[in-house]
C-alpha cells in the first residue's frame, strides 16, 4: 500500500467521549498510510462504524447504517467498510454473517493493530475479512502513535479502560475489558502535548475513571486524586474534568481534590442509576442510596458550589413502584444539575438479560415521563439561578446564529453570547441573563478578559 497515497477515511461515532477519544486515535494511527478525514462516506476509501452497546437496539442501527453505506461499496468496490467498538466486540462473528460486504470488525482494545488489519484486508497479504475481538496482552496505549488531531480549546484524555464492577445490565466488562490504568507520566505527557496544542481544558476519561490506579513516576501506584494535581501544575492549562464516575471509587483523596484544587471544574457526573436498595442490589452495584447521599454531602462539604449530573434506570426486573418512589426521593434529596434517564432494556450477555419479574413497557414509560419532569424541573430552576451571575466561559465553537458564540461554565452549562471569532478558545467572563432548559444565554463583560480561570 502506497504510503502517500491521499485516501479518504470517514468515521462515523456513537456513544461515549471514549469512543470519541477512539475514533481520533484511529485516524492518527491510518494518518501514515495516506488516509485524511472526511465528513461524508459518500466516494470514501475507508468508513469505519465506531459503535457503542450501551443504548437500545445498538445492533439494529449499526445494521441500518451499514444498509446506508452499502450502496457506496456497491460503486466502489475497493471501498473497505470495518464495524468498531462495543458492539463489534460483542457480535462480530454475527455482523459479517449479517453483512457480507463488511471487510474488517475490531474490538475497542485492538485499535492499535489497525496497520496490519488493513493490510490483511487490502490483500497484501492475501485479501481476508477480519475479525478481531481478542483483549491482547499488551496495552493498546503502548503502540499508539503521538496524537496529531488538533482537539481544541476543549480536549479528552483517556486515562483508564474496562471494568471490574460487573453491574448486571451493562456490557462494559465484557467489551472493554478488566479495569487498566495508563501510567503517569503517559497521562502527564499527553496532557502536556494536548495544551502546546491549545488546550485550555482536559477532560479525563475512563469507564470508571475515579478507579484510575496508574503506576507513578516514583514506582509507586497513584489514585486519581493524586493525578489530578499533577495535571493541574501544567502551565497554561487552565480547566479540569472528569468522567465517568463509580461511587464506589469515590474516596477521600478525590473529595478533598475537589476543595482544593481550582482547577478542577465543580461538576461532577456520578451515576447511582437507582434509588432503592432492593433495586440497587439486584444491579450488583454495591452500594446503597444512603452511602450515595453520604458521599454526596462529603463532596458539597469540600466544594459548596459543586453541582451534579447522574444516570438513571427506570423499569429494572423486579422495580415496584415503591422502589421507584425511592428513586424519586434521591432526585429530590440531592437536587441534579442535569441527568441521562433510561428505561431498561436487556443487553445480550448480562445477568440482567436473565432475570424475571420484568416491568410491562408501559409502566416503565409511565415511570421514566415521571422521573424525566422532576429532572427537567430542577435543570431549570438550576439554569434559572444562574441568571445576573458573571461568570468564565471557555467559548470553543460558533452558534447557530450570526456572531453567535457558544461555550461552557465552569457547571457545564452550554452558554450563548454574541461576540467576535476572535475571542473563540478564549475563555471570557460573561454575565448571565438568563436560564432556560438546556442553555444559558448572557452578554460579554469585556473583550479585554481572555484568559480568567474560576
Amino acid at each position: 500500500m502506497s504510503q502517500n497515497a491521499n485516501k479518504k477515511l470517514y468515521i462515523k461515532t456513537w456513544g461515549c467521549q471514549m469512543n470519541s477519544y477512539d475514533s481520533n486515535r484511529m485516524a492518527d494511527i491510518l494518518r501514515p498510510l495516506g488516509y485524511k478525514c472526511v465528513d461524508s462516506p459518500v466516494d470514501a476509501d475507508m468508513v469505519i462504524l465506531n459503535t457503542c452497546h450501551i443504548r437500545e437496539k445498538a445492533t439494529d442501527k449499526v445494521f441500518s447504517d451499514l444498509g446506508r453505506i452499502r450502496p457506496h461499496k456497491d460503486t466502489n468496490k475497493d471501498m473497505l467498510i470495518a464495524v468498531a467498538g462495543c458492539v463489534a466486540q460483542a457480535e462480530g462473528d454475527y455482523i459479517l454473517e449479517r453483512a457480507p460486504y463488511v471487510d474488517m470488525v475490531f474490538g475497542p482494545q485492538t485499535y492499535h493493530e489497525l496497520p496490519e488489519m488493513v493490510a490483511k484486508a487490502t490483500g497484501a497479504y492475501g485479501k481476508n475479512r477480519i475479525v478481531n475481538t481478542d483483549f491482547p496482552s499488551e496495552s493498546k496505549f503502548d503502540f499508539l502513535p503521538e496524537e496529531q488531531n488538533v482537539q481544541g480549546a476543549a480536549a479528552f484524555l483517556s486515562i483508564q479502560e474496562g471494568c471490574d464492577k460487573f453491574c448486571t445490565f451493562c456490557v462494559v466488562p465484557y467489551t472493554r475489558g478488566a479495569e487498566y490504568s495508563r501510567s503517569v507520566n503517559e497521562v502527564l505527557n499527553e496532557a502536556h502535548n494536548l495544551v502546546q496544542r491549545g488546550a485550555k481544558e482536559i477532560t479525563l476519561l475512563g469507564q470508571n475513571v475515579n478507579a484510575f490506579h496508574g503506576e507513578g513516576p516514583d514506582g509507586t501506584v497513584w489514585g486519581l486524586g493524586r493525578l489530578i494535581r499533577a495535571v493541574a501544575e501544567i502551565d497554561g492549562l487552565e480547566r479540569i474534568r472528569y468522567t465517568t464516575s463509580h461511587p464506589r471509587d469515590m474516596d477521600d483523596d478525590l473529595i478533598d481534590t475537589h476543595r482544593d484544587i481550582h482547577k478542577l471544574m465543580p461538576f461532577l457526573h456520578l451515576p447511582v442509576q437507582s434509588g432503592s436498595d432492593g433495586i440497587l442490589e439486584a444491579m450488583n452495584r454495591k452500594h446503597t442510596g444512603d452511602d450515595y447521599r453520604r458521599i454526596v454531602d462529603k463532596l458539597r462539604a469540600a466544594r459548596p458550589d459543586l453541582a451534579l449530573s447522574s444516570d438513571f434506570i427506570v423499569g429494572f426486573p423486579g422495580e415496584t413502584e415503591e422502589d421507584f418512589q425511592e428513586t424519586l426521593r434521591l432526585v429530590r434529596d440531592v437536587g441534579y444539575a442535569s441527568a441521562y434517564s433510561f428505561k431498561y432494556s436487556a443487553r445480550p450477555g448480562t445477568p440482567g438479560a436473565n432475570m424475571k419479574n420484568l416491568v410491562r413497557d408501559n409502566v416503565a414509560d409511565e415511570r421514566l415521563a415521571r422521573l424525566q419532569a422532576l429532572i427537567n424541573e430542577q435543570q431549570r430552576a438550576f439554569n434559572a439561578r444562574s441568571a445576573g451571575i458573571v461568570m468564565p466561559v471557555l467559548f470553543d465553537r460558533k452558534g447557530k446564529k450570526s456572531g453567535q458564540l457558544l461555550g461552557r461554565s465552569p457547571w457545564n452549562q452550554s452558554v450563548y453570547a454574541n461576540g467576535p471569532d476572535r475571542l473563540l478558545n478564549q475563555i471570557i467572563d460573561v454575565k448571565v441573563t438568563e436560564g432556560f432548559d438546556n442553555s444559558l444565554t448572557g452578554i460579554i463583560e469585556t473583550s479585554e478578559a481572555l484568559s480568567k480561570t474560576v
